[in-house]
């Protein structure tokens, strides 16, 4: 068996270090991948619990104009608490 030259060693240690990394990457993709799993699932138990059908909601008359109310009441929040942490800074 030969031995590596300077360039193959120096060559297979930057590959080893980027599996490495790609490794690392990949652990927190999945990582993050359960917690949105784990997420949705709690939503969806919650959900069933309270025998609560979203689509059904959503079809009723008034719908719409409840979503606009929440990302308008929504919206409102985030500018006070931008104005809050501005202030405190």
């Amino acid at each position: 068996m030969s031995e590596l030259s300077d360039a193959e060693r120096a060559e297979l240690i930057q590959l080893r270090a980027r599996v490495e990394e790609l490794e690392r990457e990949r652990f927190e993709q999945v990582a993050a991948t359960n917690r949105a799993v784990a997420a949705a699932q709690e939503r969806a138990y919650w959900l069933d619990r309270w025998h609560l059908d979203l689509n059904g909601l959503m079809e009723r008359p008034g719908a719409a104009e409840f979503r606009f109310a929440i990302r308008v009441v929504r919206e409102a929040i985030r500018n006070v608490r931008r104005a809050k942490r501005k202030l405190l800074r």
